[in-house]
């Protein structure tokens, strides 16, 4: 831009509305001339943060201290855990096996402990007392006098005499269920086929939805990536509809049975069915009030789901990093087994005499701090390792030419993961690892407030929520830049902020409600599931009741797993939302569709305020 430019001239033509020149040929307007130091400075940021771009170079490590500290906490806890697993007390379960030795003043280990005689009588037992007074013949078998009729025709001894109970009394009633029931427990061969019918019908359900996820999965992408206004508008009724569905139904049941009514009373069930009924509507006035923007969510799904199915290799490669997670946790849970069996038996005196007690060594709760410390920050940084390499595949197919991408974009990205930005995902690791671990704290404080410190913790929680948000903002766009560019945490946190700021786009959030769009999606979707698995189970199988459970379950299981797709869907639009920003910077276009799209996002009214702008003219290519 010529320095001899009015510039109310540039803002006036920024604020008419019918202009057509576009953004692009003025990536950032300036209103006054700073001054010459400051000036050439700012072109020296320009110049930097023009060549912001996918890096697919060789790349430096970064964050080295972190992952030198990483490393040495998983040495620890790995060579803790080995010295724990060989040093461990064979007699840690024998406690009772050592007696006080005068002599030694110490506990010795008695070898023949055991008396095999026993000078204590067994005592009857109680069925075996009714089956020697009852005899169970095969053939059906009527009682004389006698209203109830036992299972399997339980019959009288003739050594023991009866009075017979008369047809009308109710003691007959309150005799034949207790009868069953005796019968039922000395008889356990119904509740265990009742029991193995549940758990293989539990585990058949699970094993089929866990299959039917796969394809499941690639029919919900595929609907969101061609059919996604019809999806949305189509499940908007039913985040509704099946809510109030089942509100209803288990009110009703509930009253209907006796059981449940006896134990619920009336006045709970309607107290509840009331407060279902508020959340509902809060649902529907949450959707009611953003109604406005529901045709720009509905585009940045389509073109989020068209991103992610040019790397559909990231399906196999997240849930195999996930089960890596859990191989790597094997170890460290049979060293923390391990580890509670060091320790030695050693006596302690109460009142003159002495008995021996179990004494675990000092260093085992040290221990167990260790491996649980390294245990979480494994898990925050692998969680923001799938992040990584989500930004990184994805960033390769925004910035390549054609529209299938690099062949081995996942390679590289799963490379730099884990080879030069390792200690950036440390890093990041670590600080969602300690917010997690403050807001647990703070938490429970909230739950535990004493009422006469509860300002005190009032205000404490506002500064810890103010800055764990702090933290989450700060770190929800770094893992996406540093996976474009390969920069170091810090270095990518303030890239990224300058780098929004500058395009007057959000540095806090990209589109609130196509997460909750597509949670309410997947809560549609695995609802009906449930359903259809209910009725199989009571119409096709006759489970009862328990089908209630095991379609709960099967509901549960597709729910997390929708929820993976979810949450890999929401990286692909903060990734998509970066690379756009990076367009807009460097005045390019590299996916069209995109920035027909993310053009129409609200813009950062800070921003904007601080750049003197008051709108922001679209994009024209």
């Amino acid at each position: 831009m010529d320095s001899g430019e009015d510039p109310n001239k540039l803002t006036s033509t920024l604020d008419d509305p019918t202009t057509t020149q576009p953004l692009l040929n003025h990536p950032y307007p300036t209103l006054d001339p700073p001054p010459t130091a400051c000036t050439s400075e700012a072109d020296d940021d320009r110049t930097q943060y023009l060549q912001i771009s996918y890096n697919y170079g060789p790349r430096s490590i970064k964050d080295i201290p972190f992952l030198v500290l990483f490393s040495l906490l998983v040495f620890c806890t790995f060579g803790f855990g080995i010295f724990a697993s060989v040093r461990r007390n064979p007699h840690h379960d024998q406690v009772s096996s050592f007696v006080y030795n005068a002599t030694s003043s110490s506990c010795t280990l008695l070898r023949d402990f055991r008396n095999p005689i026993s000078p204590t009588p067994s005592k009857p037992d109680l069925f075996s007392t009714l089956s020697e007074n009852f005899t169970f013949l095969d053939s059906p078998t009527s009682l004389n006098y006698s209203e109830f009729s036992l299972p399997k025709r339980m019959i009288w001894n003739s050594s023991i005499s009866v009075k017979p109970i008369p047809l009308t009394s109710s003691k007959a009633v309150v005799f034949n269920g207790f009868m069953e029931d005796l019968f039922f427990l000395n008889n356990p061969t119904s509740l265990k086929f009742s029991k193995s019918s549940l758990l293989e019908s539990l585990v058949w359900v699970l094993v089929i939805t866990l299959v039917l996820s796969v394809p499941f999965v690639s029919v919900v992408l595929l609907l969101l990536k061609h059919y996604t206004k019809q999806i949305v508008y189509a499940s908007l009724p039913f985040f509704v509809v099946i809510p109030v569905f089942i509100n209803v139904y288990w009110f009703v049941a509930c009253t209907v049975s006796s059981s449940c009514s006896d134990v619920f009373p009336l006045a709970y069930r309607i107290v509840v069915l009331i407060f279902v009924f508020l959340i509902i509507g809060v649902i529907v006035w949450i959707f009611i009030v953003n109604w406005h923007r529901i045709e720009l969510t509905v585009s940045i799904i389509g073109v989020a789901s068209n991103a992610l199915s040019k790397n559909l290799g990231l399906f196999g490669i997240l849930p195999a990093l996930t089960l890596g997670l859990f191989v790597y946790y094997a170890p460290i849970v049979v060293f923390l087994i391990l580890a509670r069996l060091n320790g030695k038996i050693v006596a302690k005196e109460n009142h003159g005499e002495y008995y021996c007690v179990w004494k675990q060594d000092s260093w085992v709760p040290a221990y167990y701090t260790l491996a649980i410390l390294t245990m979480l920050w494994s898990a925050t940084a692998m969680v923001e390792a799938q992040v990584y390499v989500i930004s990184g595949t994805v960033a390769q197919w925004y910035f390549s030419k054609d529209d299938v991408g690099p062949r081995r974009g996942i390679r590289s990205s799963l490379r730099n993961a884990f080879g030069p930005s390792s200690g950036t995902i440390c890093l990041s690791g670590l600080l969602m690892c300690i917010v997690r671990i403050v807001r647990s704290m703070v938490d429970n404080a909230r739950q535990e407030d004493a009422p006469g410190i509860g300002i005190v913790n009032l205000v404490l929680r506002c500064c810890a929520n103010t800055l764990l948000s702090a933290v989450n903002f700060l770190n929800k766009f770094t893992i996406n830049f540093a996976a474009i560019t390969g920069e170091a945490y810090f270095t990518s946190a303030r890239m990224t902020y300058e780098l929004l700021k500058r395009n007057l786009l959000s540095t806090v959030f990209v589109e609130t409600v196509s997460t909750r769009l597509l949670a309410g999606i997947i809560f549609v979707l695995s609802a009906i599931y449930a359903i259809l698995v209910c009725v199989v189970l009571k119409a096709a199988i006759h489970l009862g009741d328990e089908a209630y459970l095991v379609s709960l379950m099967a509901w549960v299981l597709l729910i997390v797993i929708l929820g993976f797709f979810v949450h890999v869907l929401d990286n692909v639009i903060e990734t998509v939302y970066v690379c756009y920003a990076i367009d807009r910077d460097r005045g390019e276009v590299c996916k069209q569709e995109v920035h027909e799209v993310y053009v129409h996002l609200p813009i950062s009214r800070s921003h904007s305020h601080r750049a003197g702008f008051v709108d922001r003219t679209p994009l024209i290519v």
